[in-house]
């Protein structure tokens, strides 16, 4: 029997999470030489079925608890769904919404397809943008290339403007690699140049057999100093104007706050995926059989979100690390990182520790006297009040 719920209402408790819904699953009108998910998405069918888009929207709606009903379309290339797919979207959000709610809406794109059409579209309906752009073109052309191999900056690029024109909200998504990552400060003036306000940097990580990891995966180090010299090049010209992803996640422990981030969380499982068949996985890091959490069509995804297999995968991440990371002084800055990096030993040979730890270290023990600092200011004033 196809499970579909008919009687949207609030949930009593609260529950945190982000599905990233794939629309058309893996399917992708590039071929990025570094991409994780094409290869192992290729099984899935091509496009979601309007009857399964509506079943997940009001599933979605069910099991969120917030009066914003934050929706995130991924892929593969979600656009590739068709502006007629996304008006759809849109209005089965608006007819399943209940009164007092609202739903918004993020997408992530290569920009190929934004001509002025689909920009006027996000404009309208204030659906933000995640851009990939991995800098200068001689380093995004490396890898974020078509099938035949050609350069995509130059595409890129116009869509950036044309998202610009109309009045989208735009954050740049900014793969960090072998090569770019000996560039940091030319990386970070190419996006003030583009004046974009939102940058996340994504460090990228392949891992080839054991502990091993691909050549143009970003060595641990060099990204500590990535991170480093653009966060002191932004406080110095930037702070306040230009929102950089890891830089907020860094100065939330000193505020008392949890991470908004899965990756620096204590414990994970808040992001699974949602597939175009109806399949929903722990983590789009972890498609794979034994993470399949169950299909929307016969269990509702609010009933998966707080399953005990969900729940112990989230745990997973605490639970096992090693004695090296709980001792750490920076532990509440990293929590370990994203369990997909943690594939390397410690010195002492236990196992767990994550790839990138002497990168994230690097930067977190080198900006912690600042966010510190700022962070007793804000409690000396909030005192004062």
């Amino acid at each position: 029997m196809r499970f579909k719920e008919t009687a949207v209402r609030t949930p009593t408790r609260t529950r945190e999470f982000q599905v990233l819904a794939k629309p058309v699953g893996a399917r992708c009108n590039l071929r990025c030489r570094y991409c994780y998910y094409l290869p192992q998405g290729e099984r899935q069918y091509q496009r979601m079925t309007d009857d399964l888009l509506e079943t997940y929207i009001v599933q979605h709606i069910h099991a969120c608890s917030d009066p914003v009903i934050r929706f995130s379309w991924h892929g593969g290339e979600p656009t590739l769904l068709g502006l007629d797919g996304f008006h759809k979207i849109i209005a089965l959000q608006k007819q399943h919404c209940p009164e007092g709610r609202r739903a918004v809406n993020g997408i992530q794109t290569n920009g190929l397809m934004l001509q002025d059409d689909w920009c006027r579209f996000l404009a309208k309906e204030q659906i933000t943008v995640g851009l990939s752009l991995d800098g200068p073109a001689r380093f995004h052309d490396l890898y974020r290339v078509t099938s035949e191999g050609a350069p995509t900056h130059s595409r890129v690029m116009r869509a950036y403007d044309r998202l610009r024109k109309h009045g989208v909200t735009t954050e740049c998504l900014c793969v960090v690699h072998s090569e770019n990552v000996r560039h940091p400060l030319d990386v970070y003036e190419f996006f003030r140049g583009l004046s974009v306000p939102y940058i996340t940097f994504l460090p990228l990580v392949e891992p080839v057999s054991g502990n091993q990891v691909s050549e143009r995966s970003v060595p641990a180090d060099a990204w500590g100093d990535f991170l480093c010299a653009i966060f002191d090049l932004w406080l110095d010209r930037d702070i306040g104007r230009v929102k950089i992803q890891i830089f907020e996640e860094a100065a939330r422990p000193a505020f008392g706050l949890e991470h908004t981030l899965c990756i620096f969380r204590k414990t994970c499982g808040g992001v699974p995926i949602l597939e175009c068949d109806g399949d929903v996985y722990s983590c789009d890091h972890f498609v794979k059989p034994e993470y399949r959490l169950g299909n929307i069509r016969e269990t509702s995804l609010s009933t998966m979100l707080d399953s005990p297999r969900q729940r112990a995968f989230g745990r997973a991440k605490q639970d096992t690390l090693p004695r090296q990371c709980r001792q750490c002084t920076v532990l509440d800055m990293c929590n370990g990182g994203c369990p997909k990096d943690r594939i390397i030993r410690t010195p002492e040979g236990e196992p767990g520790l994550n790839y990138l730890c002497s990168g994230y270290k690097r930067f977190f023990t080198h900006c912690r006297p600042f966010v510190e600092m700022l962070a007793g200011v804000w409690r000396n004033q909030t005192r004062n009040l």
